[in-house]
């Protein structure tokens, strides 16, 4: 145990309930007429009312409209995206009028009912916050989910990535996510149907995680009829198994990619709400049969409680009194990338400063190019592997010879 100053308070952390009891709100907007309504109400609203209800912004917040991942946003949501000054939209229809939304927008009601929420835990204002963002995130999200954090009245004192909040939940040391809306079956091509019996196999889902079996029951699900099955844990183990083994690939991948064998880990921690899943965490038990599994806290909640945690660090930082050893690094979230011209004409991407580096960093490149030149442009890109599929621009740099 260590030894800690008296004058050094300790951190606590609690995971508190929103108006509705529930201490994990939905990150679900609905604009109904004049009102926004956020969390499990708009959440359990979303068969009435798919179109004017937004949900996943995180996937489109900061992004041009032309960006791969606002493609891919665009096509999946119910609610219409648009294209305003090259700036996606969610165009909604109060009734009277129509009015587009930025998501921009969206993520401050959401942060705005977190400050609520909180305010009304503690009975008083609320202003600091730790914001946690996704390990892929570029400077574009993280400045755009800054501004909205600011916007609804929060003090951004850093923000830190997931995983890193998920460590430190446990106080260990300081994209393309795979969920339920990958695994799916299409039933009956009825939209309204569809999130019915989607709400209802969430229910199943988290039901399985503590009992052997649950009931699927779906009111007039199509033309009046009532659907309902009962699934058992064995059975949604089965359907899933390809999942399973989908999200144990990644952490294959990883220990390949920097030498290391599963011996060499001593802590595994869980976090999201499908690590709830006994196969799943049964399947990461035999990955890392010798290794401590961190799960003690509800692995929906690790990540705002490390964040939480780095929050009571920062804002108690002058007495707590961080070792000189404590330090932040930033560094790339993806690839950077210059794109070049091989010997057949074709472009290619050269990886300059690869996902991991520390910034700020310094790389000499040498490029080939045909007879004298006067002048040379030079494209970065930010790029998600494998490169040649999703690339964004970051910089055209001017050169004169």
């Amino acid at each position: 145990r260590q030894t800690i100053p008296d004058e050094i308070q300790f951190i606590i952390t609690d995971v508190v309930a929103n108006d509705a009891g529930d201490r994990v709100t939905p990150a679900v907007v609905a604009y109904r007429d004049t009102e926004q309504i956020v969390g499990i109400a708009a959440k359990q609203g979303r068969i009435r009312n798919a179109t004017n209800t937004v949900v996943k912004v995180k996937q489109i917040l900061g992004r041009h409209y032309d960006d791969p991942d606002a493609q891919a946003h665009r096509e999946e949501s119910k609610c219409i995206v648009v294209n305003k000054s090259d700036l996606p939209r969610y165009e909604i229809d109060t009734g009277e009028t129509t009015k587009y939304v930025s998501p921009e927008d969206v993520a401050k009601l959401i942060f705005h009912k977190m400050k609520e929420t909180a305010q009304s835990a503690l009975g008083s204002d609320v202003k600091d916050a730790v914001i946690t963002v996704p390990f892929e995130f570029g400077d574009m999200q993280k400045n755009a989910l800054r501004q909205a954090a600011e916007s609804a009245g929060f003090n951004v004192l850093r923000l830190i990535h997931e995983p890193s909040a998920a460590l430190l939940a446990y106080g260990i040391g300081q994209d393309s996510p795979l969920g339920k809306r990958t695994f799916k079956q299409d039933v009956t091509g009825n939209p309204r149907a569809m999130l019915k019996l989607m709400n209802s196999a969430d229910v199943a889902k988290h039901t399985l995680s503590t009992l052997g079996s649950a009931n699927c029951f779906v009111d007039s699900l199509y033309d009046g009829m009532d659907f309902e099955c009962n699934v058992s844990r064995a059975r949604f183990e089965l359907i899933c198994s390809s999942l399973f083994n989908k999200s144990i690939q990644p952490i294959k991948s990883l220990l390949e990619q920097v030498n290391l064998s599963t011996s060499d880990i001593n802590k595994v921690v869980l976090c999201g709400g499908s690590a709830r899943i006994p196969k799943l965490q049964q399947m990461i038990r035999d990955l890392f049969p010798d290794v401590e599994l961190l799960n003690s806290i509800p692995p929906d909640e690790v990540i705002p409680v490390g964040a939480a945690m780095q929050a009571g660090i920062l804002v108690g930082k002058d007495s707590l009194a961080l070792g000189e050893d404590s330090i932040t690094v930033d560094c790339c979230a993806s690839d950077i990338t210059v794109k070049e011209v091989d010997d057949s004409g074709a472009e290619v991407f050269t990886v300059l400063f690869p996902s991991g580096t520390p910034l700020p960093a310094r790389r000499q490149h040498t490029l080939q190019g045909p007879g004298s030149l006067s002048s040379v442009s030079l494209e970065l890109y930010q790029a998600q592997r494998p490169i040649a599929q999703v690339s964004t621009l970051l910089t055209d740099i001017s050169v004169q010879t």
